[in-house]
Order: C-alpha cells, then structure tokens, then sequence
C-alpha cells in the first residue's frame, strides 16, 4: 500500500509544483480573451466553466488507453508504475499542456496547423495525414473494446453494440458541443471518478487481496515479465494514455475552443493528466495485486486486457459494484471515440477551409470518416491496437517537438519540452527499427544506437534552425 500511496503522492505533488513551474515558462496572460469568446460559433467554440471543461478534457483524453495499456504494462511488473508517475509529470502532463494552451493561442487551431506554424508547412501535411489516420484508429478502438465488454456483459452479439455505438458516435459528432458532450460529459466524469476511488478502497479493505504484495523497491527497476519480454521500449509503447500519449494532442484544442480562460489552462490540461495518471496507477496496482503478481496476472488477462477489467471489478465490488465499475470503463471509450471522429472532422475541416457552421458541411466530412472507420472494424482488433499504439506515440513526439520549437522561437525554457521529445523519439525510433512485425527487425542494440543518434541529431537541429527566429506579434502574450 505505501509504494502506491508514494506514487499517488508524487504525482499530485507534480501537479502542484511542476505544472506551476510549466505554466511560469508559458507565460499566461489571464487578461487575454481565449477563442471560446473572440470566435463563438455555438458549434465548437462555446465557453464552459473550468469544472466542466475538465471533466470533459479528462473523458476525451481517458479512452481504453490508461486502463488496458497500465494492465499491458503491469506484465513487466511494478517498473510500469514508476514510467507512469515519471513519464505522467514531466512527458504526458508538459505534452497536454502546450497543446492545449497552444492552440488557444493561435484560435482554437488543431495540431497540424500548430506544427505546420512552428515547424514548417512539410510538418503540417504529414501531421494532417498522421493524425487523421490516429484518430480514425482510436475511433475504431473504441468502437469495437465498450463494444466487447458490452457484450461480455449482457451475452448479446457484439455487431449489435458496434451499430449502437456507430450512430451514436455519427451523432455526437456533429451536432453543438453543448448539446451532449456539455452535458452528460461532467456525469460520466464524476462517474469515472468514483469507479476508480471505489476500486481502490475494495482492494484496499479486501482480506483475499493485498495490495501490491511483496514489492520491493529493487522491483521498480527490474524487468519481472514471465516470458522475458524486453522492457525496452515496448513498455513506452504498450502505456501510451497513462503516461504520454498523442491522442490527447488531438483532442486538447477540442477544449481550447471551450476554455474560458488562459489561468484554467493549468487545471484543464497539465491536471486532467494527472488525473488520468493516477487512474493508470490505479489500474496497474490492480492488475499486480488481484492476481498475486505477474505470473498470475499473465494467466487471468489470457491475451485480452478485458477479462481483467471484468474478472476485478466483479471480484472486488461483488455483481451489482462490479457491474457499475465495468460500465465506467465502458464509458472510457465510447466518450473519446466520439471526439475522435470530432477531432478528424474539424482538422479536415481546416484543411479544406470548410466552415462547420452549417450541419451539411459537417455531414460532408463526417459520413467519409465514418464509412472508413465502419471498414477498419472488420480488422483484428491486435493489429489495429499495435498500429495504434506506435502512431500515437510517434503523433506524441511530433507534439512535443512543435512544443520545443515554440519555446525557442520565444527564448523561453525549451527544454521541458526538448529533454522529453528527444527520449520518446529514441523511443519511436527503436521501436520501429527493433519489431519485426511493425518495422525492420533489427538488432535492440543496434535499433536503441540509431534511435539515440536520430533523436539527438533532430533536437540539434531544431536548435540550430529555429532558436531566435522572428515570431508573430500575434504570439505574444
């Protein structure tokens, strides 16, 4: 219990000091009018109050991913706790931030766009290609994971759930941010809230199940995976949302368009991964604890990170808690999926220059995404989940470079953005060289040399031709 009480404490110790100390580097200007107000359209620019915007910011980023990734992790035993709190603070938790914060500054403007201004027109294409096909991957992770555990629950065919969710999602797309994602979005947050807390209190007065047993502290830098997998740098990759994860560059602006001012940036998005880390922790614990380690964790998750999910939340709250404790996490998903195809829509929308003012013109680019995301369904639910989790980590890396670029051409302290763009790109890197079924099958050795020399050679650059550039008047705070 102390080791995740520390790792709890630690984590919003983070928040308190290092998310100031983030939001001094910024620089706020809580006089300035934020884009909820200067380009009000009652679509996607409606100003909200700070509690609403982070409840939805935590829903929009807190998909599958900070509770099936953590119980990936928890494979290699507690060091997926410690990348958590580290990787939380001072990687995932600066990402969120400036990308939200970002985009308040340039008008509520998706990631490609702030790559392209701080980067260069080449970076903005790319980005546009790669996040649309992100978040076309998300959506249809988040279809077919609620979808599954649905059907676990009730013993009805899965297709009838994937239709449900289909034209639910068709919905929330495009219709006022207001109208469902402002209103039912606070509910399921305070829900998603109260699922973890009571998990946690279940594990933690159970007689049959302690928490953590027998951890060590030498165990939080040691591999314990049963089949000796390596933990370089799969674990970097399989705890994506809990730590660090692009996907959340995507839908930050989606609440920088709702944000009422620049002084709750911190709140919304430095803290809403905060809150997201500690639902990662909380996860994890259970996955090492209700199992009695990792070998036994390796038995019950059978190759599917839902049959944890089920198999703890009926054994710690009983049927009924159990079963409410399932639905929470089969909100997760279904309330990102939706602002995933959100998101896509509206960076197609600033791709084309196509106003979303009118419900045709929405429809117009929604219904495409839609019939794509209807074909990648059809794709085993492993491979979508490995492409995933590599572009979502790559989009991550783009995000925190964008970041860094911002800083310098401002002169400002860099490298809380640089230090951690530099190690998730060597992470990338590695990987992609490393996996043969994703990349080229090389050599580790070779793979994490190439990516250090890579992802060095990228922040030297980046120093060299962007730092003292001429900004915009309309940068400044």
């Amino acid at each position: 219990m102390t080791w995740f009480l520390l790792c709890v404490g630690l984590l919003i110790g983070g928040y308190v000091i290092y998310g100031t100390f983030v939001e001094k580097v910024f620089g706020i200007n809580a006089k300035r009018q934020t884009p909820a107000f200067t380009q009000t359209d009652g679509v996607d620019y409606v100003p909200m109050s700070k509690g609403k915007v982070y409840l939805i910011q935590l829903l929009n980023i807190a998909g599958v991913g900070p509770i099936f990734g953590p119980i990936l992790g928890a494979l290699y035993g507690p060091a997926a706790m410690l990348w958590i709190v580290i990787g939380c603070i001072f990687a995932g938790a600066v990402h969120d931030y400036f990308s939200g914060m970002l985009s308040v500054r340039n008008g509520g403007q998706s990631v490609p766009n702030l790559a392209g201004k701080y980067l260069g027109k080449k970076a903005k294409h790319f980005m546009n290609v790669f996040a649309t096909i992100l978040l076309l991957l998300v959506g249809v992770v988040f279809i077919s994971a609620p979808a599954g555990l649905l059907a676990k629950l009730t013993g009805a065919d899965i297709s009838i759930f994937v239709g449900v969710i289909f034209v639910y999602y068709l919905v929330a797309t495009i219709v006022p941010v207001d109208k469902i994602i402002g209103r039912l979005y606070p509910f399921f947050g305070a829900l998603l809230l109260f699922m973890s807390v009571g998990l946690t209190i279940a594990l933690l007065v159970s007689t049959e199940h302690s928490l953590l047993p027998g951890v060590q502290a030498s165990d939080f830098l040691t591999n314990l995976n049963p089949k000796d997998m390596p933990l370089w740098p799969a674990l970097f990759i399989t705890i994506a949302c809990g730590a660090i994860s692009g996907f959340h560059a995507t839908q930050s602006p989606l609440m920088a368009r709702c944000m009422e001012n620049e002084s709750n940036g911190r709140f919304v998005f430095f803290g809403a991964m905060i809150g997201e880390g500690i639902i990662a922790l909380i996860w994890c614990a259970i996955a090492l604890s209700f199992f009695g380690g990792v070998e036994g964790l390796a038995s019950g998750m059978a190759g599917n990170p839902a049959n944890v999910v089920y198999e703890a939340s009926t054994g710690l709250l009983g049927t009924i808690g159990g079963f409410m404790a399932v639905l929470g996490v089969i909100v997760l998903p279904i309330t990102s999926g939706d602002t995933a195809f959100r998101s896509a829509r509206l960076i197609l929308s600033e791709f084309f220059n196509l106003p979303q003012n009118e419900l045709g013109k929405r429809l117009l680019l929604a219904i495409p995404l839609f019939v794509v995301g209807a074909i990648l369904t059809q794709v085993d639910f492993g491979v979508i989940w490995r492409y995933f989790g590599v572009a979502n980590q790559a989009t991550a890396v783009l995000m925190l470079w964008t970041a860094s670029a911002y800083l310098m051409r401002h002169n400002k302290l860099h490298w809380i953005c640089t230090v951690p763009a530099t190690f998730m790109t060597t992470v990338v890197v590695t990987f992609l060289l490393n996996s043969a079924t994703l990349g080229a099958g090389l050599p580790m050795t070779l793979s994490t040399v190439a990516g250090i020399i890579i992802a060095v050679t990228v922040a030297g650059g980046l120093l060299l031709t962007t730092k003292g550039k001429a900004v915009e008047v309309a940068e400044k705070a």
